[in-house]
């Protein structure tokens, strides 16, 4: 496993509430569908479910109790996940998507953010 990424700008709110394990599922459970977050959100509803009560008015705090759409955020997504440990087959399956198209997002992701050179190598080259 790998450090996880630096989430994106359309991601950064979520991240900062709900932490990274449960951005990730908030994001593959309410990403691209309109969500709302009611001030006082019902113990019934499918966003208590998923984050908490506590996180779910906290989110309602920071969206200002408003109507929005969620991001799919996918390539954020799969960096993630492969962070995880996940194969890009089983990131793929996750996000709908193919293993092609992920090994782009990873691909895109490494050239954005190229991994630490201070960082030792966990398998050093014996020579």
């Amino acid at each position: 496993m790998t450090e996880m990424p630096k989430p994106t700008a359309q991601v950064e709110a979520y991240f900062d509430i709900l932490g990274p394990d449960l951005t990730i599922e908030f994001l593959l459970t309410f990403g691209g569908a309109d969500l709302d977050f009611p001030k006082r959100p019902g113990e019934t509803s499918q966003l208590v479910q998923c984050v908490g009560h506590d996180r779910a008015q906290a989110l309602a705090t920071a969206v200002d109790h408003s109507r929005r759409r969620i991001p799919t955020a996918k390539p954020w997504l799969a960096t993630a996940l492969r962070s995880k440990g996940l194969s890009q087959a089983e990131i793929a399956r996750k996000l709908h998507t193919t293993d092609v198209t992920v090994r782009k997002w990873l691909n895109t992701a490494r050239q954005k953010w190229p991994e630490n050179p201070a960082q030792l190598p966990l398998f050093p080259d014996e020579t």
